[in-house]
Formats: C-alpha cells, sequence, structure tokens
C-alpha cells in the first residue's frame, strides 16, 4: 500500500524506538541522557558515535531513488495531501532512536531529560547551539508549539498516540516540561522524545492546516534543494549543520544530495532502475526478485544483488476486511473468505518460495502467541472468559493451510459450512445473504498491479462459493483518499510492530478510532475486550508483563479473523548500482542506508563502466 511519509516515519519508529519507555532503574529527578526499557542503554553519556557507523566514512556524491504514484504536498504532519518522499530529512525530534538496541533512544535537539512528579512529567533540556536552517535558534517556545499543533490540528494519529500527554510548558528558554495523566505508562516520556520539532516563527506566517509545495523551514541534516511537483524531490546536505558533530550523528547523512524520482509503478521503476536511472532499489516483490534481475549490469558486476538480514519484528501483512461494512461484519464470514486464500500455492508458484506464512500480529518478537495460553497470560484471558471466540483457550491459531497443489475442495467446504451456520444459502449458485437477500460481493481495493495475480486465484475459490468478487485496482492518491475515508471491502495493509508495544495500538485497535478518518483502525475494530487489553498493554509494569499481555491481545485479534493473514520475510531484498560501500557492522533493528556512503574509487569505476556497457550496446 502507498504510506505517507507520516506512516512511513511511524513504521520507522516502529522498528528504530517507536515505544521507548523509561527504565525500572531509572531514579526521579536525575538527568539522563537518553531512555531504555529493556535494561540499561547500550551507549554510556560520554559515547562518541553508534557502532553500527564508520565514523571516517566519506562526505559527498549523489544518490538517485525511486518512489511511486506522485505527491501534492510538502506538509507531512496533516491527513490532507500526498506527502514527498524523504520529507523528514529536513526534521529532527528531541531523540534520535538506536539501531542496535530493542528499544533505545538518545539526546538530538534534546541533551538531556529528567523524569519528575513520579512519572506525572517529564523535563528536556534542549541544547542551546540547537538552529534552524535560517540561524534562528531552536527554543522551548518551538517545542511546546510543535506539541500543540501536531496533537490539536495535526493528522489524527497524533491525538491518539499522545492521549496522555495533558499539556507541554516552557520552563525557560531551554527547558520543557511535559505532563502526564497517568504515572503508570511509563513509555510516555520516550513517545514525547519522538516529537518532531517546528519552528514556530516559521507557522506564525504559514498555514499548519494547509497543504503546501512551499519548502518548510526545518532543523534536520539536509534541507529540499530542488523539486518538480510530483515528479521528482532533491535534498542537499546542510554542511554546517548544527548538529553534524553529535555522537548519534557522526558516520551518518554522508550524501551531499539525494533525489527521489517518481515513477507510475514498481514496473516501469524496476525498468528505470536497469537503465541506471537511479541507483538504489529495495525490492518488495518475490517475482521481480527471482526473475527480474538479469541484465547487463548485474552480469557485467555494476550493480550488486544482496539480501540483508535484520532483526526486525516483522509485525502483520493480510487482507484486511473492513467491519463496518455490514456484510463483513460477521466473524464467520470473515473466517470463511479466509478459507479461498491458498498461501502454500501461491508461494510455491508466484514467490518462488521465499516467504513464510504470517501467525501472529508481532511475528517474529517474542511478543507473538503461539501454542495454547498457559501461565500469565492465561489468568489474564481467563477473566475476558465468555467474551472471547472460545478458539482462544482451545486451540493455537493457525490460518488455514493447503497441501499447495491448488485444489483446495477441503477449504471450500469448511468454509460453506461456516456461511451454512450464519444463514447463508447458495441459489442458482448465488450465496445470498440472509438480511439483504442479495448475492454476497466483495472487492478488493488495490493500488499495486503486482497484487492482481496473487487475488486472481482468490475471486475463482470465491466463486466457487457463491461470492460474487472484483479487482479494482486505483492510483495512490485516490486509494489513500479511500484508505482514509474507510471506503472499501478488503485490502492489503501492513501493521508494523515494534519490540516494546504501547500507544500505538491505540490508534491500530481502539474503539475510539473506530470512526475517526485516518486512523490506523482501518479494520473498524470495536470489541470492549481489545480496549481493555490495549490500556493493559500500555500499563504493563515490567518486561513479563508486558510479553504477556501483548500475547493475550494477539490471541484476541487473531481469533476476530479481522485480516486474512499473508507473510514475511526476514531479510531485506537489495539491488544497487556498485557506487557505495558501509560500515562493516549492520544495525539489528533496522537498514541504516543513511551509514553508507558515496566510495569515490568505486564511483570512479562505475562511471567507466557504464560507459563502456553502453557503447556495447
Amino acid at each position: 500500500m502507498p504510506i505517507t511519509w507520516l506512516q512511513r516515519g511511524l513504521a520507522l519508529g516502529a522498528t528504530l524506538a517507536m515505544v521507548i519507555a523509561a527504565s525500572a532503574e531509572l531514579a526521579a529527578g536525575e538527568r539522563v541522557h537518553g531512555y531504555a526499557l529493556l535494561g540499561e542503554l547500550k551507549y554510556p553519556a560520554d559515547f562518541k558515535h553508534f557502532d553500527y557507523v564508520d565514523p571516517s566514512s566519506v562526505k559527498g556524491g549523489y544518490v538517485r531513488q525511486s518512489a511511486t504514484g506522485g505527491y501534492d504536498s510538502l506538509n507531512p504532519f496533516i491527513l490532507k495531501g500526498r506527502s514527498a518522499s524523504g520529507i523528514g530529512l529536513i526534521y529532527e525530534s528531541l531523540l534520535e532512536g538506536s539501531l542496535d538496541e530493542a528499544s533505545a533512544a538518545y539526546g538530538s535537539i534534546a541533551e538531556s531529560l529528567e523524569i519528575v512528579d513520579q512519572n506525572r512529567g517529564v523535563v528536556f533540556y534542549l541544547r542551546p547551539e540547537a538552529r534552524w536552517h535560517d540561524g534562528k535558534p531552536i527554543t522551548a517556545d518551538d517545542v511546546v508549539f510543535s506539541f500543540d499543533a501536531l496533537k490539536t490540528r495535526g493528522h489524527p494519529f497524533y491525538r491518539a498516540y499522545w492521549s496522555a500527554v495533558m499539556k507541554a510548558e516552557a520552563l525557560g528558554p531551554h527547558q520543557v516540561k511535559f505532563t502526564l495523566s497517568d504515572p503508570k505508562n511509563r513509555e510516555l516520556p520516550g513517545i514525547i522524545g519522538q516529537l518532531t520539532v517546528l519552528p514556530k516563527h516559521y507557522y506564525d506566517s504559514h498555514d499548519f492546516e494547509k497543504t503546501t509545495l512551499e519548502p518548510p523551514l526545518g532543523s534536520g541534516p539536509y534541507r529540499i534543494a530542488e523539486l518538480d511537483a510530483g515528479r521528482s524531490i532533491t535534498y542537499e546536505r546542510v554542511p554546517d549543520h548544527w548538529g553534524k558533530d553529535l555522537p548519534t550523528n557522526i558516520g551518518r547523512h554522508n550524501f551531499d544530495r539525494i533525489r527521489f524520482d517518481y515513477y507510475l509503478d514498481q514496473t516501469v521503476a524496476l525498468e528505470a532502475f536497469k537503465a541506471h536511472e537511479y541507483d538504489f532499489r529495495a525490492e518488495n516483490g518475490s517475482k521481480s526478485w527471482a526473475t527480474g534481475y538479469d541484465f547487463p549490469g548485474i552480469r557485467k558486476g555494476l550493480v550488486v544483488k544482496e539480501q540483508i538480514r535484520h532483526e526486525n519484528p516483522t509485525g502483520m501483512q493480510g487482507f484486511v476486511l473492513n467491519t463496518r461494512r455490514p456484510k463483513l461484519k460477521e466473524r464467520a464470514v470473515r473466517e470463511a473468505i479466509a478459507y479461498t486464500f491458498d498461501f502454500e500455492w501461491s508461494n510455491t508458484n508466484l514467490f518462488y518460495g521465499q516467504y513464510t506464512r504470517t501467525t501472529s500480529f508481532f511475528s517474529n518478537s517474542e511478543l507473538a502467541s503461539s501454542e495454547l495460553p498457559g501461565g500469565m497470560e492465561l489468568a489474564i484471558l481467563e477473566k475476558y472468559r465468555g467474551r472471547v471466540p472460545n478458539e482462544v483457550f482451545t486451540t493455537a491459531y493457525q490460518p488455514p493451510k493447503t497441501d499447495g497443489s491448488g485444489k483446495i475442495r477441503g477449504n471450500l467446504r469448511t468454509a460453506k459450512k461456516l456461511l451454512d451456520a450464519a444463514g447463508y444459502a447458495v441459489k442458482n449458485r448465488e450465496l445470498v445473504d440472509p438480511n439483504t437477500g442479495e448475492q454476497l460481493e466483495v472487492e478488493f481495493l488495490l493500488v499495486d498491479p503486482q497484487f492482481e495475480r496473487i487475488v486472481s486465484p482468490m475471486i475463482k475459490n470465491l466463486s466457487r462459493l457463491g461470492i460474487k468478487s472484483r479487482i479494482r485496482i486505483v492510483d495512490s492518491a485516490q486509494y489513500q483518499n479511500r484508505l482514509d475515508q474507510f471506503d472499501f471491502d478488503i485490502v492489503v495493509s501492513t501493521f508494523r510492530q515494534s519490540l516494546s508495544p504501547g500507544n500505538e495500538q491505540i490508534d491500530f485497535w481502539h474503539s475510539s478510532k473506530a470512526e475517526i478518518d485516518g486512523s490506523r483502525n482501518i479494520i473498524g475494530v470495536k470489541d470492549p475486550v481489545v480496549d481493555e487489553l490495549i490500556d493493559l498493554v500500555i500499563n504493563a509494569p515490567d518486561r513479563a508483563s508486558l510479553i504477556a499481555h501483548t500475547r493475550a491481545l494477539d490471541r484476541v485479534l487473531l481469533w476476530g479473523h479481522y485480516v486474512i493473514p499473508q507473510w514475511h520475510i526476514r531479510s531485506f531484498r537489495v539491488a544497487y548500482w556498485n557506487k557505495f560501500s558501509r560500515p562493516k557492522i549492520a544495525p539489528k533493528y533496522g537498514f541504516g542506508f543513511d551509514t553508507w556512503w558515496v566510495d569515490p574509487a568505486k564511483a570512479k569505476a562505475l562511471d567507466a563502466g557504464v560507459v563502456t556497457l553502453k557503447g556495447s550496446n
């Protein structure tokens, strides 16, 4: 699915430090240089740089990347508009996440922070040297403005994410206090640390709530250099960036210029990559990865193709069913539809065996539920017996399986039994809805044409059940608009997770977000049990409790049959024209492309090779 810069930032935040929380050992009133949940911070107060960077990396060079669709705004903080790729490069937050710790962040705009009032408040101490690109200092007033603007006028996500943060107030030019409504929620100080700081003086003369193509003022390592609205955008490194020598920035932000070129779809983008129209490509299509990279650049050694392992939680990607639709409200109907997706056949015939079936909303982590509940998790769930599906207690969740032959008659029989029990009947080969008397009909709303080959077999299987179904492919703007307004039956979406779930779960599943346009509760979950479990996850007093409550939440969501789980892979698939070098140590919990650099010797050799290659055509 196409995602706005905000959603990309949230996805990255989930991977890096989406829900950073206070360590149990942190003493109240102690100023600290960072925050961590899982034990002590890895890096001391006087650390020089992250381990996964190379401090001797070369500054310079030009990198071109791709994006699909287009953009019509440089304001990533509101619901309206499609923001430009890479726009986060011009901004900074109070804290900067570490990519080699499960949940940790260190001072960026803020040099330190302090928990006060028995965890009812947190004070951030700003760096006096922090500057906007126009040379003016970053002050506490900017931080207060940013919080107020984002929470009251920004994207609906912020209202959910910071719902337990009551107010922000300046205690001095470089001190900001945030007052918290829930002292048990120890992740809140870290969540506040993710606040993107915006320039108050800039928005005194600019409307925060409007889309714009005027380059905004930032304080980050890059600024906008050029743009061709909807077609490309170029960022240039700020050579005198105020924070370039911070330990969180050493060895990062090496490229002088970063350009994003927009293409109609991934098929066109891949062909452009082969022609060296851009330099670096992250590949998401299994077919393209298996069959699309046999071209002269690869054969001549001018392009590197590799998979880089990671330890990120893979979350949940799946077919999402919109429970706001009356025809999809009933759990049995959603479960029946799940039996029409033949993952095993698809993995063999469409994906070249590259994927693993996803069985949890928190897959690839210790937070995923498995087998039957026991111990603390069972004790948590017992309180809800009779209010959750009985399978929560009796059956370990697994999505429907097949033998991979493409013959799924057994699965379709199971689906028919579910539909029969729900009152549906087949008349003249049409499955009739008992409430409307009309044929059950569903639409798959897609933005990526590559998914058509995956959905088409489901269409045939649904037809065998008497369900009329169709595929509708729309452009990225229409897709995002329909997603924001929940105007769909079934879409493909991803719920990315961190190693420390918390407030973001409100936006994903809480009843209060089900009818708010633009929220991430695109399923429309309205379940008091889920609401209570979210609160228990957020307020978990220790790691063991967090794991148990998250597994309980996971199990209840899975047996709600809100999604048809798809697949995941535990590595980044990348291809790039061979002009880059990178650190010897790769980060565990992210890709870290901002630690790479253009190697002058490789770039020179590549240019010579490209000239030779073109001359041979």
